[in-house]
């Protein structure tokens, strides 16, 4: 990842002032002089911008499933950065041909990349455009500048959404109130409504929320782990547990101290016979992730932080019992997976973000100021002091790993393909 796209500060600057203005010019020339918008004879297709938020991308799943029944999977394409493809192509839904992806190397190149795609998709002639990012100003002066007739997103109305200009077509009003998954259904099936309507939408989720897709690792992915993961356990075989003592720089309230991790993982070695513990996290988080897991104090304590690529990290999960995690990225990745997670929410809520997997606990200590953050005040809070996080007790998350343990020992009895590390 570039460090250009991976700092959410100059992004969100980026997005609030260049974003906002362009917006804001867009929208008044569209009201002086309709242009932006091109016929619908002739046009066939959807495109979904997702720039960022890989998590988000897996709530998506049965959203970008709905456009494949509606449209046909080789007339759906995917807009995002570079390195949030990944997500894209593990969900195995789309055609790889149809992702398209920004080099965001540094700003001139994210704008050139940007810019030479606008022009693909205008060749594409595709008939709708959803913008799966909540506020993003960015987002939505690329979908205008795509020049698609119907393109549907999130309007602030009378709420307190941040301002992203009158670039849409479809304008949807944020519910808050249901789950992501739904929400993104829901503008999915705004592309078939009167416009003049909206933003009543007649439409109800009726349908069970299906699973996410199962990620399907190569075979030298899967090898490639067991033998990373026997590199530190030996022979040995028993349950293991991993801990992502992290949260990504988007939402650092997110965090659980770093001294939980440590008495949690001391916990399971002392009361679980067998177990092994094994911290992960990025190629920038080694030194910090290897001086946490040495802390333990246990040699069957251990740090894999740099030693997986995305996919295999997808495969390290699919090999492990249980990934305790805060509400992030890895914890939606994990649905793809058959581990078992613990995910732990402070700031935000599982009611909104939850796994869509039944294979998962959220935590959450239920405070009267939590959830504080969502997508009406983009992500911001006054808050410096996550109480939210700190009042989660390790004994409460120990309990939860406990809980998900004997459940993956009734499927290994219940299942001869069960796999153990």
């Amino acid at each position: 990842m570039s460090k250009f796209s991976s700092n959410p500060k100059v992004l969100g600057w980026i997005d609030a002032w260049v974003g906002g203005a362009l917006s804001a010019v867009l929208t008044i020339l569209r009201k002086c002089w309709p242009f932006g918008s091109a016929r619908e004879e002739g046009r066939k297709g959807l495109l979904f911008v997702k720039l960022a938020e890989q998590g988000s991308t897996v709530l998506a799943s049965q959203a970008i499933r709905d456009a494949v029944g509606r449209h046909g999977r080789e007339n759906v394409y995917f807009w995002v950065f570079e390195e949030n493809r990944f997500i894209v192509d593990a969900l195995e839904i789309l055609p790889e041909e149809n992702i398209l992806t920004i080099n965001t190397a540094g700003p001139h190149t994210m704008v050139m990349s940007a810019w030479s795609l606008i022009w693909k998709i205008r060749r594409l002639r595709l008939l709708a455009c959803v913008d799966l990012e909540f506020f993003a100003r960015s987002t939505a002066a690329l979908a205008f500048f795509t020049g698609i007739p119907r393109r549907v997103g999130f309007h602030s109305w009378h709420s307190e959404g941040p301002f992203r200009g009158d670039l849409f077509t479809h304008r949807l009003r944020y519910n808050p109130h249901v789950h992501t998954s739904v929400i993104f259904r829901a503008l999915v099936a705004a592309v078939d409504a009167d416009p003049a309507a909206l933003p009543r939408l007649d439409w109800v989720a009726s349908e069970l929320p299906l699973a996410v897709p199962p990620f399907h690792p190569a075979e030298g992915e899967l090898q490639h782990m067991r033998d990373v993961i026997s590199k530190h356990t030996g022979d040995a075989h028993g349950c293991l547990v991993l801990l992502n003592a992290n949260a990504s720089d988007l939402l650092p309230m997110r965090r659980w101290d770093d001294e939980n991790y440590l008495e949690l993982a001391r916990q399971i070695l002392r009361e679980i016979p067998g177990a092994w513990v094994a911290f992960t996290g990025g190629p920038s988080e080694v030194t910090k992730i290897t001086h946490l897991a040495a802390k333990v104090g246990d040699p069957r304590a251990f740090s894999l932080a740099g030693e997986t690529t995305l996919r295999e990290l997808l495969a390290l999960y699919g090999l492990a019992d249980v990934l305790v995690t805060n509400d992030s990225g890895p914890a939606h990745f994990a649905a793809l997976t058959p581990i078992e997670t613990v995910v732990l929410f402070g700031p935000e809520t599982p009611k909104l973000f939850g796994t869509l997997t039944p294979r998962s606990q959220s935590i959450t200590a239920s405070l009267a100021c939590s959830p504080c953050v969502s997508a009406l005040n983009n992500r911001q809070t006054s808050c410096r002091d996550n109480v939210c996080m700190q009042r989660i007790t390790v004994d409460v998350v120990h309990r939860a790993v406990v809980t998900a343990l004997r459940r993956r020992l009734h499927e290994a009895q219940q299942n001869s393909s069960y796999v153990q590390v």
